[in-house]
């Protein structure tokens, strides 16, 4: 079946092709191909169109009809307007489903299916569903065309936007560098080795810079914060030397004498050889101030080829000092600790916490409790700065701590540390170090070579004993500063061209280079009045020798103390009056002396507060010295605590007292037999020089004390077995 049509023009474009106009009049019947050269010929018969009328041909019209009216809206064409209104004013249905089907988009097939509906409502149901097809489609390309288009959009309002943002910038001085600046971050971002939990949160913290403009307070904050988090040192680690004979060699280098200190160093250092996987001990080196506790650390450092970052915590007395502040504060900053991380530059460095004894506390918190955190291994894998707001691993780090004292330290902290103790150096060991270090250190400091500054054995021992006295070497490096600087001054005022000859340095020029001298030697005791007992002290800088006066008061019944004394020095004497008083028939004393005086202790270097309970048994000698009215031998120095059943206790800082006695020209030292163990810690040439007395009662203690070499032995009494003290 095919369309009787007529011609109604022909054109052709310039392309060459040709056009036809053709309107159609009738349906056909194909009958016969007559011809199909040189043009084609058939025969055909009319066929009538569908005569069938009805209420569902009624609504198939309206319903098309309703279709067209929405043609307008969808099809944007020249005389679409025009046409849908015609449309909807033709009330054949026949010649309508026909038109309709010439607008609209449809395949040769579905034509000719049209074109072959052999009654009105099939025409028109095919028509309508063509056409619901067709306007579906329309539809659904103008939806895909608005979103495209809107898209297109966003994006122009967007670059517009942008344009004027950057044209605003320029104007105030700002642009294209903070651009720059978040470009870059975000490069530095890719290329760094983080953790994913760290990266996830730079990520959201990049993305609210973006958002923040520059001249917002928190676009400092966050930049500050994101600059920090890329400096830390996440995994990057430095890589251990472990030898442990070049371990031994430098500490050797570094510091003389300190053999233990040095083989416990090197067995944890050992023990990180064979398990590196094993936790690093957290070190607490213990001396008086000048004895290398922070150098030695240093030497740690460098035999182990890591980087060395000290922290003082000396009066620090915040916890967010350790622990930082939170972001939300105005000019918040990290803690000290990853503040040192970030200048090591390395996960793993020798991280030194110096003066821990003399950090603070208050109602800002207690710092001593944030190093708890710090200092386990259990716990600093996960360290959280308050700052940072991020778990950084502190497990590899090797933590070494220094005190002069661990008194001040908290039990919990010093449950973290393995106490090692540095003891103060002898005469013969200063002198060593000042040869070995602080000398040549002295003289490249000034200028000078060792051919320029000779300081012989006797003067550099004159400077220790007159000049200096410390558990240290700190105040003797100091002269020994003095002493270069006067000899480059004498070089910096020769003429010029004059040579320089060397400078040897005398004794009689010490009065005039360094000062009149500051220690006298202990001449002035070296004979004892009855009532005076020498006895030995530990301060924070080393030993040192104290003197206990008593005399009697006649009439009085009081104990007397003074020369500011703490409440066990105290103690210590009563218990010491109460013990010879309550033993004086059995000790050859007269009792009646008890009874008709008084007693007044004293202590010089009244300006100064001591305590301790290591001078009783010198008080009980001075006492018994008052009672008889003898001296005790001046050569004598003792040290040990008195129970009220006359035991001799052990007490601490036997070296450091040993050495004091030492350098005052002691003889003889009485110390309790308990302590017979700690003389292994004194050098041997002290050891050589002296005579050590060891007691357990403190009727071992009072003969030793007035007259005899040796402690007696069994009880005592006085006028039985005591020759007149000699010196």
């Amino acid at each position: 079946i095919g369309t009787k049509a007529i011609v109604k023009q022909i054109g052709r474009s310039e392309d060459g092709t040709i056009h036809a106009l053709v309107q159609g009049l009738d349906r056909v019947a194909l009958l016969k191909v007559e011809q199909t050269e040189p043009f084609l010929l058939v025969q055909a018969r009319r066929l009538d169109p569908p005569a069938d009328q009805g209420t569902e041909v009624q609504a198939l019209h309206r319903a098309i009809q309703g279709l067209v009216s929405d043609l307008p809206r969808l099809i944007q064409a020249p005389g679409i307007q025009e046409a849908a209104v015609a449309f909807s004013n033709e009330d054949n249905p026949i010649a309508l489903a026909y038109r309709v089907a010439s607008l609209i988009n449809l395949t040769v097939q579905e034509e000719q299916k049209l074109l072959e509906s052999s009654s009105t409502i099939e025409l028109l149901r095919a028509l309508y569903a063509a056409l619901s097809k067709e306007i579906q489609i329309l539809q659904l390309r103008d939806k895909i065309t608005n979103e495209a288009q809107a898209k297109i959009g966003k994006t122009q309002r967007e670059y517009v936007l942008r344009e004027q943002l950057k044209a605003i910038q320029q104007e105030l001085g700002e642009g294209e560098g903070e651009e720059n600046e978040i470009t870059e971050l975000k490069k530095k971002i890719q290329e760094a080795d983080l953790p994913e939990h760290v990266r996830k949160e730079v990520d959201r913290e990049i993305a609210k810079l973006a958002k923040v403009p520059p001249s917002s307070p928190d676009h400092q904050v966050l930049r500050t914060y994101l600059e920090l988090v890329l400096e830390l040192p996440w995994k990057k680690a430095s890589e251990d030397h472990l030898e442990l004979s070049k371990v031994r060699q430098v500490l050797e280098e570094d510091h003389y004498g300190i053999k233990e200190v040095k083989e416990r160093i090197v067995e944890h250092l050992a023990v990180l050889k064979l398990n590196p996987t094993a936790k690093a001990p957290i070190l607490c080196l213990v001396g008086p101030p000048g004895v290398g506790k922070t150098s030695l650390g240093q030497s740690i450092a460098r035999a182990m080829g890591r980087t060395f970052e000290r922290l003082s915590l000396g009066g620090v007395h915040d916890e967010a000092e350790l622990r930082g502040h939170r972001r939300t504060y105005v000019g918040a900053l990290p803690g000290r600790i990853i503040q040192a991380m970030r200048r090591a530059g390395v996960n793993n460095p020798v991280l030194m916490l110096d003066e821990v004894d003399k950090m603070g506390r208050d109602f800002r918190g207690d710092p001593a409790a944030a190093l708890l955190e710090v200092l386990d291994p259990a716990q600093n894998h996960t360290f959280r700065d308050h700052y940072l707001d991020l778990p950084f691993d502190l497990s590899k780090v090797f933590f070494i701590t220094t005190a002069n004292t661990l008194d001040t330290i908290s039990q919990p902290l010093l449950d973290r540390m393995e106490i090692i103790r540095l003891q103060g150096y002898s005469e013969r060991e200063k002198a060593e170090i000042a040869r070995r270090y602080l000398w040549p250190r002295r003289l490249k400091e000034a200028g000078l070579d060792a051919s320029q500054a000779l300081l012989s054995d006797e003067v550099l021992n004159l400077v220790i004993s007159r000049y200096t006295r410390e558990a240290g070497v700190r105040q003797l490096e100091q002269m020994l500063g003095r002493l270069t600087r006067k000899v480059a001054l004498t070089f910096a005022d020769l003429p010029e061209g004059q040579e320089r000859q060397p400078v040897t340095i005398h004794a009689d020029v010490l009065g005039d280079w360094l000062g009149s001298e500051r220690f006298m030697p202990e001449e002035a005791r070296k004979v004892l009045p009855a009532g005076v007992a020498t006895g030995l002290a530990w301060t924070p800088s080393g030993g040192d020798v104290l003197y206990i006066e008593t005399t009697l008061l006649p009439g009085s019944h009081e104990l007397t103390i003074t020369g500011q004394l703490g409440d066990v020095m105290q103690e210590s004497a009563r218990a010491a009056r109460s013990y010879l008083w309550s033993h004086a028939e059995s000790m050859g004393l007269d009792i009646s002396r008890f009874k008709r005086n008084g007693v007044h202790i004293h202590v010089p270097s009244g300006a100064i507060p001591k305590d301790g309970p290591s001078a009783g048994i010198t008080m009980a000698t001075a006492l018994a010295s008052s009672y008889i009215g003898e001296a005790v031998r001046s050569d004598t120095a003792m040290t040990g605590e008195i129970s009220l059943s006359g035991l001799v206790l052990p007490v601490g800082g036997i070296k450091e007292k040993v050495l004091a006695a030492h350098r005052a020209g002691i003889k003889r030292i009485i110390l309790p037999k308990s302590n017979q163990k700690d003389l292994k810690e004194v050098p041997q040439e002290v050891r050589d020089d002296l005579t050590f007395i060891l007691v357990e009662r403190i009727e071992e203690v009072l003969p030793a004390a007035f007259n005899h070499d040796t402690a007696a032995q069994g009880s005592f009494r006085f006028g039985t077995g005591i020759a007149p003290a000699s010196a």
